[in-house]
């Protein structure tokens, strides 16, 4: 909005200043050459000075100008809004409120001049250039003319009705507005506000019509027709963001109000009456997505004409439908605007449609979402009645602790009607496997919640889980074989040259030359890709294998309501995993295995129970499992499943420990039967490493067992560990002469030592004293011997220890016929002898150091 000069006037006012500024450059550069002459004359003189002269003589920075915090421009602009806004007050004051002896017929004449003098004005400042003034005072001039309608009203037309008139004066301002906006088109601000005001008439003239609320949001969505068609056509871009944002607000609210009488219709007139709303909504937001594919919200508002168009359909079925059958109708809606595949629409409109399709069908997946929650979770109530007795159907065996969802009998239909659509819609195209899983899983939740929502039997409620996982397990098992790479095809290896026959010397049948370094080189980095992307599982093998896991543990929490029904179904799930992880040589085998074992263990324990065993004693039929897995892994032959079947094995070794560790004497049993397991698995050259803890657990059944001989001795627990790991200890150091004499035997010791020192400091008994320092003194002189300093500091520092405590009631019998003051003069003599012999004390102390920093 800044006034420019015209082009002549400013090339004279440019080329005025540069002849400026190219005149006070030549002074600039004659000064500057003086003081250049000064200062070298000054140098001859006084070379002393020079350096203060030559750090003088450098100019000092020029300061940065200061910026002006606004432009020019903004404070025309400023100026101008502010001058508007106070001219726009004055005029309403002096229209609202009596000015002098001038009555309100006075007021509207006065005001009716200036009104036609501030709508003229623009057409004169216009000509001079003086644009931003010419929208201010025709902004001014806008004002006025709704205070001319306010004039009008009070002094030709009183008894009228305000919001009837109100109405009319808005749609004639409006009018009265764009023609002027069109007259004076260098204008910016009368056709927008224009826009603007015609948002207006229709609402407030159901307002005074005393409408309905039909009649309301009817209007609404007919002004968003009117701002859509504006928007659509109209090139000025003010007019056309005010004619969008009217659309985006009047086309909302009118879609709100019209889903809402459609909710609350009660019978299929009304949702008529509101469909057909609905149905105009939707034209105007798939209206717009189609004469403006291009656009960004292209697919958005497609996506609305799809949902609102939903919304109207279904709202008419919702009325003739039975209560359980709102959902079927509006998803038979939603899944009909699929028909646009295949159409002439835009691709944008077409993707919109889709996806307002995958939102109503979503929409319905969570509906039935927690019928099957309650259907899943539910059973966990069994865990706390066990076996307290069947229940009389499949709605009684899901419903222990939470009610059932009312008005869900449809839940089965409607996941398995989007369970076909999923299948159906992606059939053979790039998302076919994914499409496929999630089909998979909808069609397994409606069949979870099938046998509780029509009430079956409660033996129905068992089989009908118990096939599921079956058909799980077989769809895991076959989309494993020759399927693992997902979606696309696996890459076939180049073919391998053939290889020449060694004894063929011929000279007519020459060796064939060897392949190229390159042709080798593709053909492995081939071979590394198909094995690499063979090895992937597809979406369908993990929906699979998940689904069965997940109903198998469903079908173990329904069957603890009865003793019967959990001995079979566990030794069922053991036998059905077993046979798959026997069969099938890929991906699942590792987890059939684990989940077979897992089951074995918890049919144990059921067994034992059923038996009226004691805990402990069903610990010991629980260790059939880990050693079973023990004597299976050798013979598997695979990585992942042998460490599966290890894994579970152990868990259930630690179920068995868990259950005999109320019984010390069974206790001591177990983790000896537990310790050959081991010992058994630490056979294999491959798992050495368990031997470890097959030792661990042998030592631990040798001190549970003392414990239940109630024997006291410290010894007794830590000889059966020393004894091994000094052994250990040996073995390592004639492997590794190197290895250090700590890691080989200062565990050891330290494990006996330690306690014994203990233990001897609070013994008033001569026997553990003297065994003790006898051993500290062979473990001193075999370190000593060896020159291992672990030996010769662990049994050194416990035989001196041992002398202390030994010695400690004699020290104390002298010290008490020693006079008082021969302690401090012999601590004074030793400080003085140290002080005397110092530096002899150090060296002594820095070979010790030397020589034990020496061992090994």
């Amino acid at each position: 909005m800044t006034n420019l000069p015209p082009p002549a006037e400013e090339l004279r006012i440019l080329d005025h200043e540069m002849r400026q500024l190219d005149a006070r450059r030549a002074q600039l550069l004659a000064r500057r050459a003086w003081l250049l002459d000064v200062l070298r004359s000054a140098e001859a003189r006084d070379p002393a000075r020079f350096p203060a002269q030559a750090q003088a003589s450098r100019p000092a920075p020029a300061p940065h100008p200061r910026r002006p915090e606004t432009t020019a421009p903004g404070v025309q602009n400023a100026l101008l809004v502010l001058g508007g806004v106070l001219l726009t007050v004055a005029a309403i004051a002096f229209t609202l409120v009596s000015w002098g002896h001038l009555g309100i017929a006075g007021r509207a004449a006065v005001l009716g001049a200036v009104t036609v003098a501030a709508l003229a004005a623009p057409v004169p400042l216009l000509k001079r250039g003086l644009r931003s003034t010419a929208e201010s005072v025709a902004g001014l001039g806008l004002v006025l003319t709704v205070l001319d309608a306010y004039a009008l009203h009070e002094v030709a037309l009183p008894e009228a009705d305000g919001t009837g008139y109100t109405a009319a004066a808005t749609a004639l301002l409006a009018v009265l507005w764009a023609a002027y906006g069109r007259t004076l088109s260098a204008l910016r601000l009368p056709l927008p506000a224009a826009m603007a005001t015609a948002q207006l008439p229709l609402l407030l003239w159901a307002v005074a019509a005393d409408a309905g609320v039909h009649t309301l949001t009817a209007a609404l969505l007919t002004t968003a027709v009117f701002d859509t068609v504006v928007a659509l056509s109209v090139s000025v871009r003010s007019v056309r963001v005010v004619a969008t944002v009217g659309a985006y607000g009047t086309g909302t609210w009118g879609a709100l109000a019209a889903g809402w009488l459609s909710s609350e219709a009660t019978g299929p007139s009304a949702a008529a009456r509101a469909a057909v709303l609905l149905a105009l909504a939707a034209a105007i937001a798939l209206g717009a997505a189609w004469r403006a594919p291009a656009a960004q919200a292209a697919p958005g508002l497609s996506l609305a004409g799809g949902l609102i168009t939903v919304a109207a359909a279904g709202g008419v079925l919702r009325t003739v439908l039975p209560d359980g059958w709102t959902v079927p109708g509006y998803l038979v809606c939603g899944i009909a605007l699929l028909a646009v595949r295949g159409t002439r629409l835009p691709e944008s409109v077409r993707r919109g449609l889709r996806w307002s399709s995958a939102s109503v069908q979503a929409l319905a997946v969570a509906w039935a979402l927690p019928l099957v929650t309650a259907v899943l979770v539910g059973p966990a109530g069994w865990a706390e009645r066990v076996w307290s007795g069947a229940p009389a159907d499949a709605r009684d065996a899901v419903t222990v602790d939470l009610p059932w969802p009312p008005h869900m009998a449809t839940a089965p239909l409607v996941l398995a009607v989007v369970a076909a659509v999923l299948a159906l819609t992606f059939r053979g195209g790039p998302h076919g496997s994914p499409a496929l899983a999630g089909a998979l899983g909808l069609t397994w939740a409606a069949v979870l919640v099938l046998p509780a929502t029509l009430e079956l039997p409660y033996l129905a409620a068992l089989l009908v889980p118990g096939v599921t996982t079956a058909a799980a397990l077989t769809a895991a098992a076959y989309s494993g074989h020759g399927h693992l790479t997902g979606d696309g095809p696996s890459p076939t290896p180049p073919p391998v040259p053939p290889t020449p026959d060694p004894t063929s010397t011929s000279a007519s049948n020459p060796a064939p030359a060897p392949a190229p370094a390159s042709a080798s080189a593709s053909a492995s980095a081939s071979a590394s890709a198909s094995a690499s992307v063979n090895t992937r599982p597809s979406p369908i093998l993990l929906t699979s294998l998940c689904l069965a896991l997940l109903t198998s543990l469903h079908l173990v929490a329904l069957s603890l309501a009865a003793e019967a029904a959990t001995l079979t179904v566990l030794a069922s799930l053991t036998v059905l995993f077993a046979a798959v992880a026997v069969w099938h040589k890929h991906e699942i085998r590792a987890v059939s295995a684990a989940a077979s074992l897992a089951y074995a263990t918890a049919l144990a324990c059921a067994t034992g129970a059923s038996a009226a065993w004691q805990p402990h004693h069903i610990a010991l039929l629980v260790l059939v499992v880990p050693a079973t897995a023990a004597l299976l892994t050798p013979r598997l032959g695979d990585a992942r499943p042998t460490m599966s079947v290890e894994i579970t094995g152990a868990v259930a070794g630690v179920v068995a420990i868990d259950l005999a560790a109320m019984e010390p004497p069974t206790l001591a049993l177990v983790l000896a039967l537990c310790g050959v397991i081991a010992a058994g698995t630490a056979i294999r050259p491959d798992r050495r490493r368990v031997g470890y803890v097959a030792a661990a657990l042998f030592v631990l059944a040798a001190w549970v067992r003392l414990a239940v001989w109630e024997v006291g001795s410290p010894e007794a627990y830590t000889l059966p560990v020393t004894v091994p790991a000094l052994v250990v200890g040996f073995v390592r150091r004639r492997r590794d002469p190197q290895a250090s004499s700590w890691t080989a035997y200062g565990p050891g010791l330290s494990v006996t030592l330690v306690p014994s020192l203990l233990a001897a400091w609070g013994d008033s008994d001569w026997p553990r004293p003297l065994l003790l320092g006898t051993a500290a003194l062979l473990i001193t002189l075999v370190g000593a011997r060896q020159r291992l300093q672990a030996l010769l500091v662990l049994g050194g520092g416990t035989l001196t220890l041992v002398a202390l405590h030994e010695l400690a009631p004699y020290i104390a019998q002298a010290m008490d016929a020693v006079p008082r003051w021969v302690p401090p003069a012999l601590a004074g003599l030793l400080l003085l002898a140290l002080g005397a012999t110092y530096e002899q004390r150090l060296r002594d102390a820095r070979r010790v150091r030397d020589v034990l920093g020496k061992m090994r």
